[in-house]
């Protein structure tokens, strides 16, 4: 009986780009006009995937026949280098903060032609003709006689990668377990928050590690390292337990163990909390993690009330979707509880959900229009007075001196 061995092998050749960016600013771009054509300002040498470049910019542009009537922009290899595979964009930055910045990308054109190749010291990629001169000089990206750019050069890698000679299960990291078990068993603690009639042990390094607010209050030039009790007011046991909860482990808890209800209203009251909670203690992650449930979890009951907090809170995104969701809601929101407080205490926020429900309109969503034509929104806009509380952000709860 003959007895075939077959040996057999794989490996894979993966291509990929080691990106990086450099910004560079032409301070005194009127001094610089003049030079003639070809002559150049150069950035300062900036390194990506192992070789050097350079932005060079031709105020009266690169070519002679060109007259000064363009202004040429390249990126240049700027050390020793052979068949250099890249890829490259340049932006001319719009500083008037409107962000139509002009754009010249390499990158989206790389199915097309692929990565440019430099093959020697001084190889360009760019443009002769970047931006007209006179209209450059007159627009949004001429601002205090200064230029502002950013360049991104994708060096092109190569590797091959064959079978792994040994396989080791790495497992997952269990930090937040291990951490999540000294605070379930209070071992080592050495801090104790009071709310109300409640009590939560906690370890004062965690907490410092995790909050800048706590690092203060534990460890500041103001801070008192021999504190062991802290009184916290305006926060519910529930919600400073899923914020200790999220301290230890850096997860959202599960809402339904703190919320009286297992409704969406309920959750989304509990996720208000807890982002304030985070806001007051500078849980950035929390306060973002919380942002972005509450923006899947918008109803007309709860928009409102989700739009004041996330004006109060400096929650953008949130704030953006809300009022969005609000002006092609318009009719429905002003029946529930939460208008009702915008129309007493948030003019502003009336005002802005006014200026979308015109946005709404002027794209012809007549949805939208139908709903504002039964009742007098610019009325109530106008009328309504006051404005949105204002959280301090600091803790308001004794400071008691350990106890002997």
């Amino acid at each position: 009986m003959i007895t075939t061995n077959h040996n057999n092998s794989s490996s894979k050749s993966i291509n990929e780009t080691v990106n990086g960016s450099h910004n560079f600013t032409v301070r005194g771009y009127s001094l610089a006009k003049g030079m003639g054509p070809g002559k150049y300002i150069c950035s300062d040498i900036f390194t990506v995937g192992g070789y050097d470049w350079a932005v060079y910019f031709y105020p009266d542009g690169k070519n002679v026949e060109d007259s000064s009537v363009y202004v040429s922009v390249f990126i240049a290899l700027a050390s020793v280098g052979t068949d250099v595979r890249a890829l490259f964009e340049l932006t001319l930055l719009d500083q008037s903060g409107k962000g139509k910045h002009k754009v010249h990308s390499h990158f989206d054109r790389a199915l097309e032609g692929g990565p440019y190749t430099l093959k020697y010291r001084g190889s360009m990629w760019g443009y002769k003709r970047f931006f007209r001169r006179a209209t450059l000089e007159t627009s949004d990206y001429l601002r205090d006689d200064c230029l502002a750019m950013h360049c991104t050069v994708g060096v092109v890698r190569n590797r091959v990668e064959g079978p792994k000679l040994y396989n080791i299960p790495i497992p997952p990291s269990d930090i937040g377990q291990g951490l999540k078990h000294l605070f379930d068993s209070e071992l080592g603690c050495d801090i104790v928050f009071q709310v109300g009639d409640e009590n939560f042990r906690a370890h004062k390094l965690i907490l410092a590690a995790r909050s800048p607010v706590f690092r203060a209050m534990f460890f500041g030039l103001v801070g008192d390292t021999s504190m062991d009790k802290v009184v916290l007011e305006d926060i519910e046991p529930s919600i400073l337990k899923a914020m200790l909860l999220f301290i230890y482990t850096d997860e959202l808890p599960d809402l339904q163990e703190f919320s009286c209800s297992t409704s969406t209203c309920s959750s989304t009251i509990t996720l208000h909390h807890l982002l304030a909670a985070s806001d007051r203690f500078g849980l950035d992650r929390l306060k973002q993690l919380c942002e972005a449930k509450l923006c899947e979890e918008i109803t007309v009951e709860t928009v409102a009330t989700t739009l004041s907090l996330a004006d109060q809170h400096r929650c953008s995104h949130l704030k953006a979707i809300c009022l969005k969701f609000a002006a092609a809601h318009l009719g429905e929101v002003m029946q529930s509880e939460g208008f009702k407080y915008l129309e007493e205490s948030c003019q502003s926020l009336l005002s802005e959900l006014l200026e979308t429900v015109a946005s709404v309109d002027d794209k012809g969503n007549q949805t939208v229009a139908s709903k504002r034509s039964g009742s007098s929104i610019i009325g109530i806009a106008v009328a309504a007075e006051g404005s949105a509380a204002v959280d301090s952000g600091i803790p308001n709860g004794r400071r008691t001196r350990r106890r002997l």
